[in-house]
């Protein structure tokens, strides 16, 4: 999935990789920013093993502050590269290994991507590869959903949750402890309001739109989660979420 990915895609991203995790299934990526590394983190909270395979030699770490990250995958899992040693990051190699990625799982799932990520590289190979693809919907007015939106258009498989991933795999049986997992939807009475606030900034205008909500009323739900730190004021009247 996406490196710039939105609060609410890191969430489910971790959430699904746990659930998987602890299904008993690896998870595989590729320690990028973003979506991948929250998956790998997902999966360290789980039971199970992650992998990483790298666009580098094993002796580089890319990004350099994922250096932790790889050390802990290493212990729990393993690093995986085509590239000899001392190979440096190159935007190259990075669509290059997406192919050993899908190639190594049963299926790729598509958290959230533009229709430029390199993720979409990936569910290619999948599908030509014979694997499974699954892609995460999301909010029609994110240009982080239209890649999977894509995907789903073509043939994809929707998921919601890990139990969806695990019914289409044929093992539908791990899933029944996992009841309560799903794509993390906010809660509370800031709910829809910090929902509209995933994608991207946005105006007044555009969150009465997304969230049904009259002016005075946003304006005094937008106050509230400024001063609880899960929002702030942009130049041009526009607010964003804090990461």
């Amino acid at each position: 999935g996406s490196r710039n990915a939105t609060p609410q895609g890191l969430d489910n991203a971790r959430a699904f990789a746990r659930a998987l995790s602890d299904a008993g299934l690896t998870i595989i990526s590729g320690l990028a920013l973003g979506i991948d590394a929250a998956a790998h983190e997902g999966a360290l909270d789980g039971s199970g093993a992650t992998l990483a395979v790298v666009g580098t030699g094993l002796d580089r770490v890319y990004p350099a502050r994922h250096r932790e990250l790889a050390h802990t995958l290493a212990a729990r899992g393993g690093l995986l590269s085509e590239f000899p040693p001392g190979t440096p990051a190159r935007a190259s190699n990075f669509p290059r290994r997406n192919r050993l990625i899908s190639g190594l799982a049963r299926g790729v799932l598509v958290v959230e991507a533009a229709l430029s990520s390199g993720s979409l590289i990936t569910a290619r190979y999948a599908g030509e590869q014979g694997r499974e693809v699954f892609a995460i919907p999301g909010s029609i007015h994110s240009p982080l959903a239209r890649g999977c939106h894509k995907l789903i258009r073509e043939g994809a498989k929707l998921v919601e949750t890990a139990q969806d991933v695990l019914a289409e795999l044929g093992l539908a049986d791990r899933a029944a402890p996992l009841v309560q997992t799903t794509a993390v939807r906010e809660e509370g009475p800031h709910a829809a309001l910090l929902g509209a606030l995933a994608a991207d900034p946005a105006d007044l205008d555009c969150l009465a739109a997304r969230t049904g909500l009259s002016t005075q009323a946003l304006c005094a739900n937008l106050m509230a989660l400024e001063l609880d730190g899960k929002v702030v004021a942009l130049p041009g009247g526009r607010w964003q979420r804090r990461p």
